[in-house]
């Protein structure tokens, strides 16, 4: 497992991971929708990609099976996991529901 991602996902701000593949049509529509939570949230949240090809060590550990798959992370827990699009408000509300923000 790769140790940055570990360290990352046990930050005391909760963070939002992307599990994503280049070839994959809904992801890249979502990648816009994340730059606008996170210039929505601004430092309430860290959103990070994690490209399924290139990390295949962490797909598999997080057992992703189809992307985008995103999951919400806060002091190394999994708060929240969903795999498809989702709204901007959506994403939103999810990670102030879900996390101590």
């Amino acid at each position: 497992m790769n140790p940055t991602f570990q360290e990352v996902i046990n930050a005391e701000k909760p963070v939002l991971v992307d599990f994503y593949a280049d070839w994959c049509g809904p992801c890249q529509m979502l990648g816009p929708i994340l730059k606008e939570v996170k210039e929505t949230l601004a430092e309430r949240v860290s959103i990070i990609k994690i490209n399924v090809d290139k990390n295949q060590e962490i797909a598999s550990h997080y057992r992703i099976k189809g992307v985008p798959t995103m999951m919400l992370f806060q002091n190394g827990m999994q708060l929240w996991r969903q795999s498809g699009v989702l709204s901007k408000a959506d994403l939103i509300s999810v990670i102030l529901e879900k996390s101590n923000t």
